[in-house]
């Protein structure tokens, strides 16, 4: 068998035992699985399973690390853009691309994401999502604006990433109906305008000359 045959076969098979992941963890949940109703689930034997995974949490950890490294790499786009970007796009009624493609990657990985980010997931995955968005967006954003911060930098993290994290879990739980682009800026707005703005209660909106 060729190396190319070889490569398919071993990630089709990865593949069956994820999808076998997320239909447990949505029926049972993680702490209930055992490797037999995932081998049983994903139709391969123990011996299958265990060439490419120690146990089941070994399988959890490393389909979280491939989430969180390619997040990541959707992220790393912001550190090029400067503030004006952030208000040209804004202007314009048009989201940053980094952010419609971090919602792309999400409804493609929709099935796993709405698992791991509900009540029957992983609540240490979310603090690694928080992190990673802290550290590739955040501080990266607020070091662009060099202003001085009316809050510790400390809380305004955890209220922005807490919101963005709602604002992720409410379009995977209600069925993604609105697409990325049109998410991603629903996204953008709540970050670019604030509550007060994007609830009405202000209706002036910020340019460049007037940020917020």
């Amino acid at each position: 068998m060729s190396l190319n045959n070889t490569d398919r076969r071993i990630r089709r098979t990865k593949q069956m035992i994820r999808d076998a992941l997320n239909e447990l963890m949505e029926d049972v949940g993680f702490d209930a699985i055992t490797v037999r109703d995932l081998t049983e689930k994903a139709d391969i034997n123990r011996g299958t399973f265990y060439l490419h995974y120690k146990d089941k949490f070994d399988l959890l950890e490393q389909c979280e690390r491939e989430v969180l490294d390619e997040l990541a790499q959707v992220q790393g786009h912001v550190e090029g853009l400067q503030l004006e970007n952030f208000y040209e796009h804004f202007n314009r009624g048009e989201p940053l691309p980094f952010i419609v493609k971090l919602f792309e990657y999400l409804k493609e990985n929709g099935a796993f994401m709405r698992v791991i980010l509900g009540p029957k997931g992983d609540p240490l995955f979310q603090v690694k999502l928080k992190e990673m968005l802290a550290e590739h967006l955040l501080k990266h954003m607020v070091k662009k604006a060099r202003i001085e911060m009316a809050v510790p930098f400390d809380y305004f993290k955890a209220y922005v990433i807490s919101a963005h994290l709602g604002v992720i879990q409410e379009w995977l739980f209600s069925g993604m109906k609105e697409s990325p682009k049109e998410i991603a800026m629903t996204a953008f707005k709540l970050t670019f305008l604030g509550p007060r703005r994007a609830a009405g209660l202000i209706s002036d909106e910020p340019n460049e000359k007037n940020s917020p």
